[in-house]
């Protein structure tokens, strides 16, 4: 089943579904992913849910990411559907916990991300977005070789503000599937 349990070079990605609320909720109480994301007990069954669907009926959904060395998990990602300036697209991303940030984890989940959306789902694009002012977002976005396409509103944070606004500025990634060149 390509849908199940992958392995990167440090990671073991386990797809999500609704047995995997209660570790989600507890991912999203730390203070690397709780700004951004933050999820109510109730928030964490609904979205894994829809993970867990999204699996089963289009083969595509965000992974738990858990270390190979320690079994501790550490964050969760990878591509998902989302509705992006108004049509439903393959969407990347990634949220990980703050101790773990700096060692490359968002990038790795996302290159084996991108190679599974397009190699195994067969979409054609990819996109990812985040706040203008992210820039640790974007500098991963920036070398799985995605690039920079404009700017969409969607409710986030507005640099120096701790409130979240209802159309806040977000950079817009895309990337192409390569194109084949084998037999």
């Amino acid at each position: 089943m390509p849908h199940g349990v992958h392995r990167t070079e440090r990671l073991r990605l386990v797809p999500i579904g609704a047995r995997h609320a209660p570790e989600l909720r507890e991912l999203h109480q730390d203070g690397g992913i709780a700004r951004w994301y933050p999820l109510s007990e109730e928030e964490a069954l609904r979205f894994a849910e829809r993970m867990e669907r999204s699996w089963r009926d289009h083969g595509l959904g965000k992974w738990l990411a858990y270390e190979e060395s320690t079994g501790a998990l550490v964050g969760r990602g990878g591509p998902s559907w989302a509705v992006v300036e108004g049509a439903e697209r393959a969407e990347i991303g990634w949220a990980f916990r703050r101790a773990v940030w700096g060692r490359g984890y968002a990038t790795e989940i996302g290159r084996f991300g991108l190679d599974y959306a397009f190699s195994v789902v067969g979409v054609e694009e990819v996109v990812s977005f985040t706040e203008v002012h992210n820039a640790r977002s974007r500098a991963v976005m920036e070398r799985l070789g995605m690039r920079h396409v404009g700017r969409i509103l969607r409710p986030g944070f507005i640099e120096g503000s701790d409130v979240v606004r209802e159309a806040a500025p977000f950079a817009l990634y895309r990337i192409v599937r390569p194109a084949h060149n084998g037999p």
